[in-house]
């Protein structure tokens, strides 16, 4: 994210964070390191005895799942540790399925503990490297460990997975060293979003008046710092790019160790990850062009060597939903004080998180139609849902320094998490330090969930989302745009190359949140909204002896009916159909989740069925590094996609590549060709057929693992 670099004044993020999503089957998003290839790329995975141990293993626990029962030769092939006896066989399942991902051969980690965003470097989704990882790869990972932990009752794990997380991807002090500068009277500096990047960069606007922050001096206050506790979103783990941001470094270059800190996306609804420029965190003008890369982003009339982060709020939730659980886990156990210390630290993050539920420049929420609508006071800013990211940077000058923060205006069905809201306002343990922490996350869970009945469809799927900036510039929309509590129906939120709508993951990945809350809850509005979803989805997934297909990509078609709390609409003009299915096997992890805690609670017959039947289908899939299927990648002639980069405009990356106006995808990213798997794209390129690979992504396979754990938890053997 980039901002002004006037130091007289306060800077702002300019436009868009990241967009993480549509990981599987998108069309869209979905390598080899310069300097360190022999120890940082992908582990060779030499088919030694143990992959003949594990395709014997996959075979009977395959068969054993299908009939309830664990074949006791299992056990002699379980690696040492302090492994129980699992209680089900979807438990051994889960236990075979963590010691793929956590062997050192499989190369899921870098030397750090880092995890991969996937085995195979030559990969291009949200992040544009198969080594690069994200906020939320971390969040899995604690999630994994959290679920370990309740297995074997090993905590250790789980406290080294969330300090892993706080050593390299929450932002040190060295990293954000001018927040002591931070004005909360006057947030950020306004810079409107543009329709597309070709209209970038965007000027920034001293005259427009933005919201006071509420909660910066009651976060000082409660933490006894100006510091934020929060994760930046994207991290190029083996420098590939060669900008060596590592924690405490600014621009090292090349060959700077340890993972560096990136950004991507910044221009707009239809810059696509093919069309971005990827960026340091901490830009000191020492790559890119004469103002680093600051003004491909942000209009100015002067610059200055800065730093910015941005969080992703739906991974730092997703951490706090893993604490909480690892919190009831342990406490059943007797073992509470063992995880007592990383739940505090959870709280301590989820206090921050609620940056994520502001206005992008603190506007009062509802009816902004304009860049002169009232700059917000108090809390009259927050919309209480999870949007899309918060961020916050500065000056790298210390004896100059700045500050700023921002929220989002945009909020995405998908981002939201009930589960962890209600964790944050509700389970002691996991109650923030601020005063008023756990009442805003009260105000967040019924909000989300008002937000779900409202964007839920007549069939039963959730839509997009609303904004309070509509097209990220408090334009006018459409007359008669149905409305959430003031702020606009937007049938696409933040990205739409391609329509963020789209993906049948984000349907799966919030309602087992939704899912999660109800069992734990029995809260009858969450109820009510599985019920439609899960008939739904359910009469449009096919389980069978041959596998299984459910919904990959979605259309929509018509709108809700404005919001009214007292008596909601039934949204019969708002539809969904299904353009297409598939049988990934991470989306079909989270499905199956939502599907038995749902059963579980509801007793939910055909849903039980149907998610010990993905679970049995998922398990036909093994290899030697996890569960995964082909799948062939026709967005991947995008690798000649020119990048905007306006006339005249010149810069150089850290290897060397030329950044200005004939700049493409590749073009900035010419390490690309040294992948061993680039001939395969090339082929296309040149002509032939789309390429087709078998992804081993590291969210997939944990929540795969997940999924096996939390079915045998819930109903056993079955």
């Amino acid at each position: 994210m980039d901002t002004r670099g006037d130091m007289a004044s306060v800077p702002p993020l300019d436009v868009l964070t990241p967009w993480r999503s549509f990981w599987e089957r998108s069309h869209w998003f979905r390598n080899l390191p310069h300097h360190r290839t022999a120890r940082r790329t992908t582990r060779m995975r030499a088919t030694r005895g143990r992959a003949g141990r594990r395709g014997l293993l996959a075979a009977a626990l395959s068969l054993c799942l299908a009939t309830g029962a664990m074949a006791g030769s299992a056990q002699a092939d379980r690696a040492e540790g302090p492994r129980t006896r699992a209680a089900s066989a979807y438990e051994e399942q889960f236990l075979t399925q963590y010691e793929k991902i956590m062997d050192p051969d499989s190369g899921y980690f870098s030397e750090e503990g880092i995890p991969y965003h996937s085995v195979e470097t030559l990969m291009v989704e949200a992040p544009d490297h198969g080594h690069e990882s994200t906020s939320e790869g971390y969040s899995y990972l604690i999630w994994l460990q959290a679920m370990y932990g309740k297995v074997t009752e090993d905590w250790g794990p789980f406290n080294k997975a969330w300090e892993t997380m706080e050593t390299y991807m929450i932002p040190t002090s060295q990293d954000q060293p001018t927040n002591s500068f931070y004005n909360p009277s006057s947030p950020a500096t306004y810079a409107p979003e543009k329709d597309e990047p070709s209209e970038y960069p965007a000027r920034l606007d001293q005259n427009v008046g933005v919201g006071q922050d509420p909660i910066a001096q009651e976060l000082r206050d409660a933490h006894g710092t100006d510091e934020i506790y929060g994760m930046h979103w994207l991290q190029d783990v083996d420098n590939v790019y060669g900008y060596g941001n590592a924690p405490g470094t600014c621009s090292a270059g090349p060959d700077q160790d340890g993972p560096s800190y990136i950004n991507t996306f910044q221009r707009g609804p239809q810059e696509s990850v093919w069309e971005t420029v990827p960026h340091p965190t901490c830009d000191n003008f020492t790559y890119g062009g004469q103002n680093g890369y600051l003004d491909l982003f942000t209009g100015d009339d002067q610059y200055a060597r800065q730093w910015k982060f941005t969080n992703a709020p739906d991974a730092d939730a997703r951490a706090v939903q893993a604490a909480y659980w690892a919190d009831v886990w342990a406490a059943e156990q007797g073992k509470r004080s063992e995880v007592a210390g990383t739940v505090e630290k959870a709280a301590k993050m989820g206090d921050y998180l609620r940056y994520g539920t502001y206005d992008k420049y603190f506007k009062k929420i509802g009816g902004c139609t304009s860049e002169s609508c009232t700059p917000g006071s108090g809390k009259d800013s927050s919309h209480h849902l999870l949007s899309w990211y918060y961020a916050w940077g500065g000056a790298t000058d210390t004896s100059a320094g700045w500050a700023w923060r921002i929220g989002s205006s945009h909020t995405h069905a998908g981002y939201q998490n009930p589960m962890a809201a209600y964790a944050l306002s509700s389970h002691e343990a996991l109650k923030p330090k601020s005063p008023s922490g756990a009442g805003d996350w009260n105000e967040s869970l019924g909000r989300q969930l008002e937000f779900y009945r409202w964007l839920q469809s007549d069939e039963g799927a959730i839509a997009g989302g609303a904004t309070n900036s509509w097209k990220g510039r408090y334009a006018q929309p459409p007359a008669d745009t149905p409305t959430f509590y003031g702020m606009y129906y937007d049938e696409k939120p933040v990205y739409h190359d391609p329509p963020s709508n789209q993906w049948f993951g984000f349907q799966a990945w919030s309602m087992e949140r939704v899912a999660e809350y109800y069992h734990e809850t029995g809260d009858a509005d969450a109820k009510s909204v599985l019920d439609k979803w899960v008939t739904w989805a359910l009469s449009e997934t096919t389980v069978s002896a041959d596998g299984f297909r459910f919904p990959s990509t979605l259309s929509w078609s018509g709108r809700p009916d404005t919001w009214n709390p007292d008596s909601p609409g039934g949204n019969a003009g708002l539809h969904v159909s299904v353009q297409d299915y598939t049988d990934d096997v991470g989306v079909a992890a989270a499905y199956a989740k939502t599907l038995a805690y749902y059963a579980a609670k509801s007793g939910h017959e055909e849903a039980r069925t149907a998610a010990e039947g993905l679970l049995n289908g998922m398990s036909a899939h093994q290899d030697d590094l996890g569960i995964a299927v082909p799948e062939q990648r026709a967005d991947y002639d995008r690798f000649d996609d020119p990048v905007h980069v306006p006339a005249g405009w010149s810069g150089t990356m850290p290897n060397g590549d030329t950044v200005d106006s004939g700049a493409t995808f590749t073009s900035i990213r010419s390490f690309y060709q040294n992948d061993k798997d680039w001939p395969k794209v090339q082929e296309y390129l040149d002509g032939g057929e789309p390429p087709t690979f078998t992804y081993h992504r590291f969210w997939a396979q944990a929540d795969i693992a997940l999924a096996f754990a939390t079915y045998g938890d819930l109903f056993g053997e079955s």
